[in-house]
């Protein structure tokens, strides 16, 4: 809105009443408090209204309204986004789609069309009766919603076998910046053009609205195996994944985590008699044929031998897997409820060198008396470091933040990128000027003009402009000049 006057404000939301209703749109302060934030905490504002429009022409309407009248769109799934996506600017509308909530599953096909509002545990539990199942799976899969998915590009556990979120969608119904539908994709596997579905997801509602979605699902293996084993050391646990890639299995999932996780998670459910003497932890999940699954176990277990096994505990039964896998769900619950605060800074890695990155970030977070935890998913070298601080005390939050940006100096310089999963949002906006340079930065905001010429999607999100990268010194890793030289090369 060019002038956030209260005449203006007014015509607004009664313009968006007269669409969805009075019970469908939010400007009381205290009803809007929820909406400040996403789960990026330490970053907030209250947005002008909020508006839920119960179906994609109510969507439509709301968007062309905003354009002609300038005012910015914040996308809003569930609000699990830990980058800060969701998070609403001045004056702005946040555009929630969670009454989107239609589902069907297409079991010939193998596919499922879901509305926005669709949480993604809902899209597992559907297939699950169809003998189905849906592979991307987040750690916010009860809350996250397949619109945000799409967004975020969301991966999960899975992801090192069944890929992200845009490798299992087949196709999207979208409204643009201008409120004109757009379907991408479909029910074939491929379609003419260019790959226009790929570039929506992950562009963190940037350049439109997910309205509905075509999901691939996948049939449930015959059997699913969970290993969790306990090793001497973090280097000899990330050694352990290299190896089992390198030999040519390919897990469903392969998590790490380092002893800090270990006495968190147990701590929280001490029942699971963790081995908190163990300096990491390996869960395998194998799926397939019993068969194969045998012969990997075997390999598996050998490989573990060579790399300081301590303990190797097997889970068959689907309630015992679930006790194994629940080691690293309660991770982050430990650490909500014994921190003050929390920052996840996610980055990626090569695989290969994830104990080298590792033992840096942990002498980096020595130097900078903050707690890292390391819990992540390794078989895609997408690391969840997890920094513990307390903001009330001087000067401890910016040490924390400092840490932060050199970790993601120091995945850039071992030729990773600066976000995995959780994308870019407001959070890592510097750290885009840092990956990407001049020539990059502006094919990316041609494409963002394309799709929303009046620039009202979330704005000053995920693409920061070349003004803004001159700000921040314009730093491009790749052309050799580092965020913090004194960062040791690979």
């Amino acid at each position: 809105m060019r002038e956030n006057s209260g005449e203006a404000k007014s015509s607004a939301i009664a313009a968006f009443r007269r669409v969805v209703g009075d019970r469908w749109v939010i400007d009381e302060p205290a009803a809007l408090a929820p909406y400040e934030c996403d789960a990026l905490f330490h970053l907030s504002e209250l947005p002008m209204a909020v508006v839920l429009p119960a179906d994609e022409e109510e969507a439509c309407q709301v968007l062309r309204y905003c354009a002609q009248h300038h005012i910015a769109v914040t996308p809003r799934g569930a609000g699990t986004s830990l980058s800060g996506g969701a998070t609403p600017v001045t004056g702005s509308v946040v555009l929630g789609l969670n009454r989107l909530r239609s589902i069907s599953v297409l079991q010939d096909a193998g596919q499922a069309v879901v509305g926005p509002g669709v949480r993604n545990v809902v899209v597992s539990e559907q297939a699950q009766a169809h003998g189905l199942f849906f592979a991307p799976d987040p750690s916010s899969q009860s809350a996250c919603t397949i619109g945000g998915n799409v967004a975020e590009n969301a991966g999960g556990v899975h992801c090192v076998k069944y890929g992200l979120t845009v490798n299992n969608v087949l196709g999207v119904r979208m409204v643009n910046g201008s409120g004109q539908v757009l379907e991408l994709g479909g029910a074939s596997l491929d379609s003419p053009g260019f790959d226009f579905l790929s570039l929506i997801t992950g562009s963190e509602g940037l350049l439109g609205l997910i309205t509905e979605a075509r999901l691939r699902l996948l049939p449930l293996p015959s059997k699913v195996r969970v290993l969790l084993a306990f090793f001497s050391t973090p280097r000899d646990t990330c050694d352990a994944v290299t190896s089992i890639i390198a030999a040519g299995i390919v897990p469903a999932g392969l998590e790490v985590m380092d002893n800090a996780s270990l006495i968190a998670a147990d701590s929280y459910s001490p029942a699971l008699r963790l081995r908190t003497d163990a300096g990491g932890a390996l869960l395998c999940e194998l799926d397939g044929q019993p068969a194969e699954i045998e012969s990997w176990t075997v390999q598996i277990q050998e490989i573990f031998k060579r790399h300081s096994l301590l303990e190797l505990r097997q889970a068959d039964d689907q309630h015992e897997r679930l006790e194994l896998w629940s080691a690293r769900k309660n991770i982050l619950p430990a650490l909500l409820r014994t921190a003050r605060d929390v920052y996840v800074a996610d980055c990626v890695v090569p695989r290969r060198l994830l104990g080298e990155v590792l033992d840096r970030i942990n002498e980096m977070a020595n130097d900078a008396s903050i707690e890292v935890v390391q819990s992540f998913h390794a078989g895609d070298g997408n690391l969840h470091s997890v920094l513990r601080y307390d903001s009330r005390n001087e000067g401890e939050e910016e040490r924390a933040m400092e840490l932060a940006d050199r970790i993601m100096a120091l995945a850039l310089e071992a030729g990773g990128s600066i976000s995995g999963e959780h994308g870019i949002g407001t959070e890592k906006l510097h750290g885009m000027c840092w990956q990407f340079g001049v020539d990059e930065l502006d094919v990316f905001a041609k494409i963002r003009e394309l799709f929303d010429p009046h620039s009202i999607l979330n704005p000053g999100k995920a693409i920061p402009t070349l003004h803004r990268c001159a700000e921040l010194g314009g730093m491009h890793i790749h052309e050799g000049q580092m965020p913090h030289p004194d960062l040791p090369r690979f």
